[in-house]
């Protein structure tokens, strides 16, 4: 009887134990990635969590991204120093879930990969590789569900396959940095969101459908011609019969040309004169509001306090102006219309440029899109010109438009457009000068010269982070139409006034600003989206906040912001990773000198900066959620301890 009654145990247990090996077993999905790993070369073992013991390729294989039921959706192995060919792509077919392919700024070459055998593909970004030749024009048939599609920065050439034309869901399309030729296909534009092709050498006349598109779609191919670009079709009647110039036409057009010459003279004068230095390469963008004296410098640069603006020759760097001397004027004193301030601020204090120009002015730092100075006007006030390159994204018209947008916003918390110059390589802002500089000055400069650090108590951290807050939801209502309302959210970029209350800057430029140096340098381009799907959302912006808000309450520097830096942290990761019993002396800033009764209320809002984090866009908290939270927060309030056992619902209740 007893060896009857152990026989089912038995069964049991030997299904048990096959149902284990089972799920020891490597998966389909898990088989096909490893081959495909396998014909690919990885210098830097950057795939080396994809491995056979693993059998779970959701369950952390770097770049995998899974759905919800456990298949695998999208690949993206960006930055990893991947190289070769991807002749064997095919082998992708085997992930029947398989929706999005990203292989962004690796090193593979050879002729466009086989893509079309991947019929289930929804986005495709192969940009910033170095594929080579010409793409078949059937490259991309049956890929009827291909919404994006980016080979931007390759060296593809040959005309645009027609079978891009035919994509019949595309959405976005990114063709520019290459070396395609020939005339622009009948692309379907009815639902397009986004196309590229600068920077090629295509040619012919721009079709008729694609005449009111912006101008910069098409720069940089100097084949093309008519609208929008301002280059003028040729008839086939004037090409093939030019009408000969007569004997006297040079010798009249002597007076003419010889104006043109000096025009073109003085205005580089200008260029000389206005332009001011050139930044230096790799400067930190951190510093464009902090002072030079809190700025890594060689030993021989000096500030140009009492420096004139007009010093200076365009190369030379930003804070190196010893030596030089006062140039004339632009344009001998002269009221021309190409070097005057367009004032978007009603009710301001009006001046010229040549006002601006022979001014004393002091460099306030360097960064990746220019240089800022303080320019001291005969008034007595002050003004910071920031001189902005990398912001040809648009036309001079939408240019135009998109500064008087920004100039009609108005909230305590925005620091307020008053001016700019547009000049086609680049472009002046001007604002107010606040003496208080910048958080980040605020909370990483030196603590010997930063005087107001001591001032940095939790009330006035809590203050700050209120307002930055509230200027950010209203940014979120009054450009309702941007991805990201902000798109630049770091310290650097919010000033303290005398009271201590923030000012956001260098907010909504994203629209103006060229794509790559956009998507390299500015920060909600950084965000979990942007790297895993290569887009950002407003949530993006909300993202920076929560980053912001962890680097206020712990006075670390965060990767976002310096990547390369010695002493930056991944904030959330690193927050994360620590009990949370032991956030008050691990965590937190010391200098913060919170009341024991605060210990609380900062931990709430350490939760809220990392609700604000989550790596899902989806799931991330809504901006309104987080000012609730925020209003909800005390100056005084609970114990750290009752904040652990009472306010866990605080970080449900946002997400």
């Amino acid at each position: 009887m007893a060896s009857q009654r152990s026989q089912p145990l038995f069964v049991a247990l030997l299904l048990l134990l096959a149902a284990s090996s089972s799920d020891a077993a490597s998966s389909p999905e898990a088989d096909v990635l490893l081959q495909f790993k396998a014909t690919l070369s990885d210098p830097t073992n950057a795939l080396k969590s994809w491995d056979a013991t693993k059998s779970n390729p959701c369950a952390n294989w770097a770049g995998v991204i899974c759905d919800n039921d456990g298949k695998v959706s999208g690949l993206r192995l960006e930055e990893m120093s991947l190289s070769g060919a991807l002749s064997d792509i095919g082998l992708l077919d085997g992930l029947p879930g398989l929706r999005t392919l990203s292989f962004i700024k690796n090193s593979f070459e050879g002729p466009m990969p086989e893509v079309a055998k991947l019929q289930s593909l929804r986005a495709l970004f192969l940009s910033s590789n170095k594929f080579t030749g010409v793409i078949p024009e059937n490259a991309f048939e049956g890929m009827s569900w291909l919404k994006k599609l980016y080979l931007s920065d390759n060296d593809f050439s040959g005309p645009i396959p027609m079978s891009i034309a035919g994509l019949p869901k595309l959405l976005e399309l990114g063709l520019d940095r290459n070396r395609f030729s020939g005339m622009i296909p009948p692309l379907k534009l009815n639902d397009m969101k986004l196309l590229n092709l600068s920077n090629n050498n295509l040619e012919g006349s721009i079709p008729e459908s694609m005449k009111n598109m912006k101008p910069a779609i098409f720069a940089g191919n100097k084949g093309l011609c008519g609208k929008p670009l301002q280059a003028a079709c040729q008839s086939a009647e004037s090409i093939e019969k030019p009408v000969p110039a007569a004997p006297s036409t040079l010798s009249n057009q002597q007076p003419v040309v010889i104006a043109a010459v000096a025009i073109f003279i003085i205005t580089g004068l200008i260029a000389v004169v206005f332009l001011m230095p050139r930044q230096r390469h790799g400067a930190d963008d951190d510093q464009l509001s902090q002072p030079l004296s809190t700025s890594k410098s060689s030993s021989k640069e000096e500030p140009c306090t009492e420096k004139k603006l007009e010093e200076g020759t365009a190369g030379s760097e930003c804070g190196s102006t010893r030596g030089r001397k006062p140039s004339a004027s632009p344009g001998g004193g002269k009221d021309h219309d190409h070097a005057r301030l367009i004032f978007v601020r009603q009710g301001r204090e009006r001046f010229e440029l040549q006002d601006l120009l022979k001014s004393s002015a002091e460099v306030l730092g360097t960064g990746h899109f220019g240089c800022a100075y303080r320019a001291s006007l005969s008034t007595g006030h002050s003004m910071v010109v920031k001189r902005f390159r990398d912001m040809n994204r648009v036309g001079k018209e939408d240019f135009e438009e998109h500064m008087r947008r920004l100039g009609r916003l108005s909230h305590t918390n925005l620091l307020p457009l008053v001016a700019y110059y547009y000049r086609k390589d680049e472009k002046l802002l001007v604002t107010d000068y606040v003496a208080k500089k910048s958080l980040a000055h605020a909370l990483h400069g030196s603590r010997a010269a930063v005087k107001s650090t001591a001032a940095l108590d939790w009330p006035t951290r809590l203050k700050i982070v209120r307002g930055i807050a509230k200027g950010l939801n209203y940014l979120y209502e009054e450009l309702q139409m941007l991805s990201t309302p902000h798109g630049h959210l770091k310290a650097a970029n919010v000033l303290l006034s005398d009271s201590f209350e923030p000012l956001l800057a260098d907010y909504a430029l994203v629209p103006v600003m060229n794509q790559t140096p956009a998507q390299q340098f500015m920060i909600s381009f950084k965000s979990p989206e942007s790297k895993q799907e290569g887009k950002t959302t407003k949530k993006s912006d909300v993202w920076s906040l929560g980053i912001l808000i962890l680097e206020i309450l712990t006075s670390k520097i965060p990767t976002t912001v310096s990547p390369q830096g010695k002493e930056a942290v991944d904030l959330p990761a690193w927050v994360s990773s620590v009990a949370e019993e032991e956030w008050t002396s691990k965590v937190l800033d010391p200098e913060m000198k919170a009341g024991n009764n605060s210990e609380g209320e900062i931990i709430k809002l350490l939760k809220i900066g990392l609700a604000c984090c989550e790596e899902n866009f989806e799931k991330r908290c809504e901006l309104e959620e987080v000012l609730d939270k925020l209003e909800e927060l005390k100056e005084e309030g609970s114990s750290a301890a009752e904040a652990k056992t009472g306010d866990d619902l605080s970080l449900v209740d946002i997400n």
